[in-house]
């Protein structure tokens, strides 16, 4: 695919384009632009959309994706996978999300999402992007010691999905989709430059500057889960002690939620096992333990993201993720926090807000990130 072609593509994808927008936007003639899109028309990726808006005088013809390209999108958590179908603007035709332990390794779980695609109807898909809930080698497409991910490390999943659905894959980590779908779809759509915080099982940041992924060197920019916050703290997964994600995360707020049950008025009244859920509901009916809880938390990842703050400047921090389901009074100690910590320049301006895509951020992400890898220029 050529370069010009590549752009057209990319720029479409955000919806449908009068040729006049599309020839000032990529500075190319109407002669070449014509060129360029019979090309795209001709390969079944782009199509007419009608005559755009009057402004006076011949309206010009619009241009839209082909209605029949699809995308598949895999959003793979440590106990959730969630499946989608797209069309070429990234819109979901179809989403299936149920409980799965991704320790079940990746031959279920990849299977499992097989099978999703089947029941969502995608016989032909252009792509699948996959989002895994550990470090990831985006040249390999493959897991590196994955903390919480028994059994995944270095497994092919790129090619395994790809030999299985007869299309190309793209492998990242959960947080990097999940900021790409903010930034398609999401309150981050117009912003260059952002950080978005996953507060799950796992605790992890996606990192966009000018509007791409900052992945590292090695792939593993952004894990700030393993980041210390206490220095006697409890032990985490990745063997350390006292790691944000083993203060904070999913599993740690549900044995915090074990340890102050007796003293709890709402959760000494639940029945089986406690979840971080269970807390936030708790914190939402005026709790005092559980909302201590949410407030430490929250004093914990501020403490964490004023230091991302001060020393990356984002125009916007994103709150994302299962336990971030706490919502405002999580969101209210974050804010005071990075506020009080960090300098004054870096956060005059700066909104902290949570997402608004909910579930489906991590799918439309994966998608987005396919059409990125098969719309580039060759």
């Amino acid at each position: 695919m050529t370069a010009p072609q590549a752009s057209l593509l990319r720029l479409l994808r955000d919806g449908p384009r009068s040729r006049v927008e599309l020839a000032a936007d990529l500075g190319f003639s109407r002669p070449r632009l014509s060129v360029e899109l019979d090309r795209l028309m001709g390969a079944r990726l782009a199509e007419d959309a009608g005559p755009a808006a009057s402004r006076g005088g011949r309206r010009s013809g619009r241009v839209r994706l082909a209605r029949g390209l699809r995308f598949g999108g895999v959003d793979i958590g440590a106990t959730s996978l969630d499946v989608a179908v797209t069309n070429g603007e990234l819109e979901i035709l179809g989403h299936l999300s149920e409980p799965c332990d991704v320790a079940a390794g990746p031959a279920h779980v990849l299977g499992r999402a097989v099978e999703l695609f089947g029941k969502l109807g995608a016989d032909r898909l252009h792509g699948v992007g996959i989002g895994v809930p550990g470090p990831v080698s985006f040249r390999d497409g493959t897991p590196v010691v994955p903390p919480i991910m028994p059994g995944w490390d270095r497994y092919p999943v790129r090619e395994a999905v790809g030999q299985e659905l007869r299309c190309p894959v793209v492998l990242d980590n959960d947080v990097n989709i999940m900021a790409l779908g903010e930034l398609h779809a999401g309150v981050a759509k117009r912003v260059g430059d952002f950080l978005l915080i996953k507060l799950g099982t796992g605790i992890g940041c996606g990192i966009v500057v000018d509007g791409r992924i900052y992945r590292g060197v090695s792939g593993s920019a952004g894990d700030i889960g393993h980041i210390q916050v206490e220095e006697q703290g409890p032990a985490c997964a990745c063997g350390n002690t006292g790691c944000l994600e083993a203060s904070f995360g999913g599993a740690a707020l549900a044995r915090q939620a074990r340890a102050i049950a007796a003293a709890s008025p709402y959760l000494a009244r639940k029945e089986g096992p406690l979840t971080a859920e269970d807390v936030a509901d708790a914190a939402a009916q005026g709790d005092p333990e559980a909302a201590r809880l949410v407030r430490e938390g929250g004093r914990r990842v501020g403490q964490v993201l004023a230091g991302l703050v001060s020393f990356f400047d984002p125009g916007m921090v994103i709150v994302a993720g299962g336990v971030a389901g706490l919502g405002h009074v999580l969101l209210a100690e974050i804010r005071s926090t990075v506020y009080r910590r960090s300098l004054p320049l870096a956060t005059g301006n700066l909104p902290i807000v949570l997402s608004e895509l909910g579930g489906t951020a991590g799918v439309i992400g994966a998608a987005r990130l396919i059409t990125d890898h098969v719309w580039r220029a060759a």
